[in-house]
Order: C-alpha cells, then sequence, then structure tokens
C-alpha cells in the first residue's frame, strides 16, 4: 500500500533547513500521487470482470447522476452571467448580436472544463477522499492486503475510470446548458433573438475549441480522481486525519485544475 511517512522537521532547524525539508516531502507526495495513478491506470483492463463492473457502475452513478443538479444550477447562472456581462460591453458598440459566439466559445474552451472540475473536485473528490480515510484509519485496506486483494484495483481503479469518462461528458452538458443560459439572457434582457443568438454560437464555435475543452475535462478528472484517492489511502491520525485528508483532497484539486487549464490554454493557443 502507498503510505505517507509522518513529515518529521526538528525543533533546532533553522528556516532554509524547514523549507528544504518541506519540499521534500511535497516532492515525496507528488510521487506518492504519480505511482498511484499509474497504477490505477494500468489496472483499468480489470474492469472487464464482472465483479469489478457493479463498482464501476456504482461510481459512474455517483460522478454522473448524483452531480447533475448542482452543475445544472451552477451552468445555467454562470452562461446567464456570462451573456450578460459580454452584452452590456458589446452593447456600447451596437455588436450585442454576437453575444452567443462569447459564451459558447468561453464555455466550451474555459468556464465549461473548469467549473465541471470544481464542481466535481468539492462534491466527489472529497467524498473519495474521505471514504477511503475512513477505511484506512478502520484498517480495512490492511483486511484487504491481507486477504490479498489489490486496494488500488479493487478501489482506485473504478473511481478513476468513472471520473475520466464522466467529466468530459459533465463538461460537454455544461457548456450546453450555460449556453441554453446565455441565450435565455440575450432574448429577454439584450432583445437578441434566438436565431441570432444560436447563429452567432455556431458561426464562431470551431471544433478545436471542443477538443480543447474535452481534453481539459480529461485531465481534470485523472488529478481529481488520483489526489482524492491518494489522500485517502495516506491518511493518517484517525478521525481528525481524514478531516485533514479530505480538505487537502479538495485543496491541491482546485489548484491543479487551475494550474493545468492555465499551461492547456497556453499550449494550444
Amino acid at each position: 500500500m502507498i503510505t505517507r511517512e509522518p513529515f518529521v522537521c526538528p525543533d533546532n532547524a533553522s528556516r532554509l533547513e524547514r523549507l528544504l525539508l518541506a519540499g521534500r516531502e511535497s516532492l515525496a507526495e507528488v510521487g506518492r500521487g504519480v505511482l498511484l495513478g499509474v497504477r490505477a491506470l494500468r489496472a483499468l483492463p480489470d474492469l472487464r470482470r464482472p465483479s469489478a463492473r457493479a463498482e464501476f457502475k456504482r461510481q459512474l452513478y455517483i460522478c454522473g447522476i448524483e452531480s447533475l443538479p448542482v452543475i445544472t444550477v451552477v451552468a445555467l447562472f454562470t452562461g446567464m452571467i456570462l451573456a450578460f456581462q459580454t452584452g452590456i460591453e458589446l452593447r456600447r458598440y451596437n455588436q450585442e448580436v454576437y453575444i452567443g459566439s462569447a459564451v459558447m466559445v468561453s464555455m466550451l474552451r474555459e468556464m465549461g472544463p473548469f467549473i465541471t472540475g470544481l464542481i466535481l473536485g468539492a462534491c466527489v473528490g472529497s467524498a473519495m477522499a474521505a471514504q477511503l480515510g475512513t477505511m484506512t484509519v478502520n484498517d480495512e485496506i490492511a483486511a484487504l492486503e491481507t486477504m490479498s486483494i489489490d486496494p488500488v484495483r479493487f478501489l482506485v481503479t473504478p473511481r478513476l475510470a468513472a471520473m475520466m469518462i464522466m467529466t468530459p461528458i459533465l463538461s460537454f452538458y455544461t457548456c450546453m446548458i450555460g449556453s441554453l443560459g446565455g441565450g435565455l439572457i440575450g432574448a429577454t434582457q439584450l432583445n437578441v433573438p434566438w436565431e441570432q443568438y444560436k447563429y452567432a454560437a455556431l458561426e464562431f464555435a470551431r471544433t478545436k475549441e471542443l477538443f480543447v475543452g474535452l481534453l481539459k475535462a480529461l485531465m481534470y478528472g485523472v488529478i481529481i480522481a488520483t489526489v482524492s484517492c491518494n489522500e485517502g489511502l495516506t491518511t493518517t491520525q484517525g478521525a481528525v486525519g481524514v478531516g485533514q485528508a479530505t480538505r487537502r483532497a479538495v485543496i491541491i484539486s482546485f489548484l491543479l485544475v487551475l494550474i493545468v487549464g492555465y499551461f492547456v490554454t497556453r499550449f494550444f493557443y
């Protein structure tokens, strides 16, 4: 099992030594996470077994269906806000008919995957970390290993596979709901007919925007599942440690979603 060694810093250590020790611990944490993700990806073919399919389907339901209400509300109002703020500025130049292109491109390229990643990181990732963390401190993970059951194959792989599938799907759904919200604002607040809004949205949205957004969503899904499972499996200190692991999983996932999103956008554009 991938375990977290206790971070020990001598009381008489200087500030530089403390920084070096903290940096080394951070690098070790990154290494554990990467190793866990690689092991889980290598075990993906095991999902063809009937015994693994049930857990995989359950994770698909948790990641996808249970997240739909929150994603729908957030996506709808995000599209409405984008359309309203963009339309106010375009109205100064009598170009508000182009709010459809601004909303659609923004949602496909950046906002759709970003919103989906944040919501799944907060809702699903935190639940993964808490569940696996509780199993770890209660020695359930050790019991699985005693029975010669690999916890990574049994617990991590179904969660990673479910996130890899559902995150791009939910990202595309977020883009469509956000665009509908933008069209609603265009028709009711900005005097932009639906046909003009739809024409501008489809005219300027290229296939590249769609594929870049789906790639981001896929990467976010892998990051969230790997970070959350790693934090859960390396939980220590009982119930207090479960809370800390859940908090770390959400914070790290949010930061990585922001950082990776920037570099992917920079690479393609």
